[in-house]
C-alpha cells in the first residue's frame, strides 16, 4: 500500500514543487493577463483622481502581500521554535526577500500615488510609518540570515525576531482606525461589505490574486533552492571531513 506523501519532508516537498510550479506559473500568467486588462483598459478613471487611481491596482495588492508574507513567516517561525523543523526554517528564510520586495513596491507605488493626491511624496502618518517599519524589519531579517553562518542558530534568532516584529501587522491593519491618517478606512475587507464600485473592485481582486499566485510560485522555487543549497552544504562538509580523515601523516617525527 502506497503511503501518503508527507510534504513536511524535504524530499516529498521537492516532488510537490516539480508538480505544482508549472500549474501556479500558468495561473499567475492568466490572472495577470486578465487583471492588467481590467485595470488598464476596462476600468474607468476615478471622478476625483482621474487616471492616477490605476496605481491602486499595484499598490493595494503589494500592501496586502507585504502583510500576508509576514504572517506566513511568523507561522514558519513558530514551527521553527516549537518543532525545530528544517523545512520551516527554509520557508521563513526564502519568504523574507520576497516580503522585502513587495513592501518596497508598496512604498514606491504609495509615494507615486500620494504625490498627485496629497501634494507630497511622503508624510509620516501612522499607516505609512508602520509600513516603513515593516520594511526595516524585513531588511533586518534578511541581514540576520546573511551574517549568521550556522543555519540552526540563525533560524532560531530570526524566528524570535520575526515573532516580536509581528506586533506591527495589526498596527498596520488598524492604524487608520486608531489614529487620524491621510489613508481612508477599509473599503474592501469590512464588515458591511465592500464600498468600492464593482468596476474597480473586480480588477483589484484579479490583481490581488495575481500577486498572491506570483508569491506562491516564487516562494516554492525559493524553498526548493534553499533545500538544495543546504544539501550541497551538508555534502560538502561531509566530503571535507572525510578527506581530512584520509590524509596520511607525512610529517611524523624522524626515527632515532
Amino acid at each position: 500500500m502506497r503511503t501518503m506523501p508527507n510534504y513536511a519532508n524535504p524530499a516529498d516537498f521537492l516532488r510537490l514543487v516539480r508538480v505544482a510550479v508549472p500549474g501556479t506559473t500558468a495561473i499567475t500568467a492568466i490572472l495577470f493577463g486578465i487583471g492588467l486588462y481590467l485595470a488598464l483598459l476596462d476600468s474607468p478613471p476615478d471622478y476625483q483622481q482621474g487616471e492616477t487611481v490605476r496605481i491602486m491596482y499595484l499598490h493595494v495588492p503589494s500592501a496586502w502581500m507585504a502583510m500576508f508574507i509576514y504572517v506566513v513567516m511568523s507561522s514558519a517561525a513558530f514551527g521553527t521554535l516549537v518543532w525545530r523543523h528544517p523545512l520551516a526554517d527554509a520557508v521563513q528564510k526564502s519568504a523574507a526577500p520576497l516580503g522585502t520586495s513587495f513592501t518596497f513596491l508598496c512604498l514606491v507605488t504609495g509615494s507615486l500615488w500620494g504625490k498627485p493626491e496629497w501634494g507630497t511624496w511622503w508624510v509620516w502618518d501612522a499607516r505609512l510609518t508602520s509600513v516603513f517599519v515593516l520594511f526595516l524589519i524585513y531588511l533586518g531579517i534578511v541581514a540576520l540570515w546573511q551574517v549568521i553562518e550556522d543555519p540552526g542558530k540563525a533560524a532560531r534568532l530570526v524566528a524570535i525576531f520575526t515573532l516580536v516584529g509581528a506586533v506591527n501587522i495589526p498596527i498596520i491593519k488598524f492604524s487608520v482606525d486608531w489614529w487620524n491618517t491621510l489613508h481612508q478606512s477599509a473599503s474592501v475587507f469590512r464588515m458591511g461589505g465592500p464600498t468600492i464600485a464593482m468596476s474597480m473592485l473586480l480588477p483589484l481582486i484579479f490583481m490581488t490574486f495575481s500577486f498572491t499566485f506570483l508569491f506562491v510560485t516564487l516562494h516554492l522555487l525559493a524553498i526548493r533552492n534553499e533545500i538544495l543549497r543546504r544539501r550541497v552544504r551538508r555534502l560538502s562538509m561531509l566530503a571535507a571531513s572525510a578527506g581530512e580523515a584520509e590524509v596520511p601523516v607525512i610529517f611524523a617525527e624522524p626515527a632515532e
